[in-house]
């Protein structure tokens, strides 16, 4: 009995250093690295930060139009309710 749990806690264990190991090599960019390729990136020759903050600025969408107001019908009874008031 204790040797199956000496193999179970032994084989949880490298499996979790073998998963830290692995994970360990992974690099990704910096901040700084990401900036700079956004800020480069800015297309049709429009500035990607504001000129007053600095900060970037993202693309507006173009405005939609508004919504025709649709009429709506009023019922027999909340016509007699605004006849009572």
């Amino acid at each position: 009995m204790a040797d199956l749990m000496k193999e179970l806690v032994t084989g949880v264990v490298e499996k979790v250093v073998k998963e830290l190991l692995t994970k360990a090599g992974v690099t990704t960019t910096t901040k700084r690295k990401r900036r700079k390729t956004r800020a480069a990136a800015s297309a049709d020759g429009e500035p990607a930060r504001s000129p007053r903050t600095g900060r970037f600025v993202k693309k507006k969408a173009p405005a939609k139009r508004p919504r025709k107001q649709v009429s709506r019908r009023r019922t027999a009874a909340s016509r007699s309710k605004q006849r009572s008031r």
